[in-house]
C-alpha cells in the first residue's frame, strides 16, 4: 500500500506524462524537443586550481608592472593607465609558461618614506614579496636606477627571495644599452623587455621559471568548490573594510578616498568551518560611460567579477539615503543572474530617525529584490557579521534549487484553475506544459497557446516563491507560444 507522499508523486508523474503527450498536437521546433528530452543544466564550475608557486611582480610606481602582468597572462586583466599609482592592492592571476603553472601577483608601486594611501600600497607590496616564492623586479630602463629602486633592492635582498631583474620599456635594439646600466643594482643580468610590445618577455619568463621552485612554500591550495562571493556597491560603501574584517587581516587597502580599489581582489576565507572565495570589487560609479582611464576599466573589471561570482553581496550605506546609483547596481546584479544578499553597512552610525526613513526607502526603492535576504552589519566593528554566512547559504541553496517537472506542472495546474489568465481579444491563453530548463539561476520555460502578460508572469513568479522558497535568487520565466499542428 502506497503512502500519501508516494501517491502525490504518482499523481505528479501522471499529470506530467499526460501534459507531455498533449504537446504532440502542437508545432515544436528542434530546440523545444531538445529542452523536453534533456536536463540542460549548466553544471558546476570547474574545480579550483591546486597550490601553485607564487611569482610576484614588484617595482616603484609607473614602471609598467601591470602591463607586464597582462602580457604574461595573455589578456588585459590588470587595470593599466599612463600615470603612477593605478594598482593599489596585490592581485593574483593564474598563469603558465613552458608547461609550468604558477600564480602571478601584481602589486602597487613600492615606495619608501611615503604617507597615507601610498604607505598602505607599499605595505601590500612588501606582504606580496613575503608570500612569494620568487620575484620579478621591474625597473624603467629609460630612467635608470633611482634612489627608490636601490632602496627596494636592499629590501629584496633582506627577504632572501630569488629575484629576476626586468629592464622594462626597451622598445628597440638601440635602447638595450640603457638596460646594461642596471647591472649596477647587483641583482645579476637585467633582462631587456618591452611589456607593451612583448619584446624579450620570453627570455624573462625562462629566467623566472629557473628561479621559481616547483614546490611552493607559500601557495595556497584551494579545495574543490569554494563558492565565489562578490562584494559590490558604490564607492566608499565599505567593501574593502568588510573583506579585511572577514579575512581577519589587512588584505586590501582601505582609505577614506572613494574609489580606492581598482582591480578585483579575491581571497580564500574560512567562515564557520567552510571555505569561501570573497572578491572585493571596485565601486560602481554613476555613469560608467563617463568614467575615464583607470575608473572606466575598473568598472569593466567589476562587471566581469560579478559574472564569475555565484552570489553577490550588495553593500548599501544605511546611514545615507538610498540613491538612484544604488538601484542601478541592484538592477545590474539581478540582470547578471547571480544569487543576492543585501547588506546594510555602517549600521552602527544609525539613529532612530534614520532607521524609520530607511524602512520606507527599502519598501519603495528595493521592491524589485524584496526576495533577497537582508543583513544589517558594521564592517568597521564586525557587528552581526556572523549573520552573513547563513544568508549566503540560503541564497545559494535557492540558486541551485530544481523542481521536478511533475511537481511544477501540478503546481501550475492548481494555480491556473484558481486564478486563470485574463481573456484578451476573446481568447484566453493556456499553459500547455512547463519545465525547469536550468538552475543558477532557476529558469522556467512555459509552453502556451498564447502570449502571457507581464503582470501574470509576475504573479506566477510570486506564487513560485511562496510555494518553493527561492529566497535570494532571481527567477527567469520565458514563454514559448506554440500553435496546433495542421491536420
Amino acid at each position: 500500500m502506497s503512502t500519501p507522499d508516494e501517491s502525490f508523486i504518482d499523481d505528479d508523474l501522471n499529470r506530467e506524462q499526460a501534459l507531455r503527450a498533449g504537446l504532440n498536437d502542437y508545432e515544436l521546433g528542434d530546440d523545444d524537443l531538445e529542452l523536453l528530452q534533456g536536463d540542460n543544466d549548466e553544471g558546476r564550475p570547474a574545480p579550483a586550481p591546486k597550490a601553485l608557486p607564487v611569482l610576484a611582480i614588484v617595482g616603484r610606481p609607473n614602471v609598467g608592472k601591470s602591463t607586464l602582468v597582462n602580457r604574461i597572462i595573455g589578456r588585459r586583466e590588470a587595470v593599466v593607465e599612463d600615470k603612477p599609482g593605478v594598482t593599489r592592492d596585490r592581485v593574483s592571476y593564474p598563469s603558465d609558461w613552458a608547461g609550468r603553472e604558477f600564480m602571478l601577483v601584481d602589486t602597487g608601486g613600492w615606495e619608501t618614506d611615503v604617507l597615507g594611501i601610498d604607505a598602505r600600497v607599499a605595505e601590500q607590496a612588501e606582504v606580496a614579496v613575503s608570500l612569494a616564492d620568487a620575484v620579478i623586479f621591474v625597473v624603467d630602463s629609460t630612467v635608470g636606477a633611482t634612489a627608490t629602486d636601490e632602496q627596494v633592492v636592499r629590501l629584496l635582498r633582506k627577504s632572501g627571495k630569488p629575484v629576476v631583474l626586468c629592464a622594462n620599456k626597451v622598445d628597440s635594439s638601440k635602447a638595450e644599452a640603457d638596460a646594461t646600466a642596471l647591472w649596477s643594482l647587483g641583482l645579476g643580468e637585467p633582462f631587456p623587455v618591452s611589456a607593451l610590445h612583448g619584446r624579450g618577455t620570453g627570455d624573462l619568463l625562462d629566467a623566472a621559471m629557473k628561479a621559481l621552485p616547483r614546490v611552493s612554500e607559500h601557495g595556497v591550495a584551494r579545495p574543490d568548490g569554494p563558492r565565489r562571493v562578490a562584494l559590490v556597491g558604490r564607492p566608499n560603501v565599505g567593501k574593502s573594510s568588510l573583506l579585511n574584517k572577514v579575512a581577519q587581516e589587512d588584505r586590501v587597502v582601505v582609505d577614506s578616498t572613494a574609489g580606492t580599489t581598482r582591480d578585483p581582489v579575491d581571497e580564500l576565507i574560512e567562515l564557520k568551518g567552510k571555505q569561501w572565495i570573497f572578491v572585493d570589487t571596485a565601486g560602481i560609479r554613476r555613469r560608467v560611460h563617463m568614467s575615464q582611464g583607470a575608473d572606466f576599466y575598473a568598472s569593466l573589471r567589476t562587471t566581469a567579477a560579478i559574472d564569475k561570482a555565484e552570489v553577490a553581496v550588495i553593500l548599501l550605506d544605511s546611514s545615507e539615503t538610498l540613491s538612484e546609483q544604488d538601484q542601478r547596481i541592484v538592477s545590474s546584479v539581478v540582470d547578471s543572474g547571480r544569487a543576492v544578499v543585501v547588506a546594510f553597512n555602517k549600521w552602527d552610525l544609525m539613529d532612530d530617525d534614520r532607521r524609520r526613513y530607511l524602512e520606507r526607502e527599502i519598501e519603495k526603492d528595493l521592491a524589485q529584490i524584496s526576495w533577497a535576504p537582508r543583513v544589517n552589519v558594521s564592517a568597521r566593528t564586525g557587528w552581526h557579521l556572523e549573520k552573513l554566512v547563513p544568508a549566503l547559504e540560503r541564497s545559494l541553496e535557492s540558486w541551485d534549487t530544481r523542481i521536478s517537472t511533475g511537481r511544477l506542472n501540478s503546481f501550475l495546474g492548481e494555480l491556473v484553475s484558481g486564478n486563470p489568465h485574463p481573456v484578451r481579444g476573446g481568447k484566453q491563453p493556456r499553459i500547455l506544459f512547463a519545465t525547469q530548463a536550468s538552475t543558477r539561476p532557476p529558469r522556467f520555460v512555459l509552453f502556451t497557446t498564447g502570449f502571457i502578460e507581464a503582470g501574470y508572469r509576475r504573479f506566477i513568479e510570486r506564487r513560485l516563491r511562496e510555494e518553493f522558497g527561492f529566497e535570494g535568487t532571481p527567477i527567469e520565466i520565458s514563454i514559448r507560444v506554440r500553435e496546433k499542428r495542421k491536420r
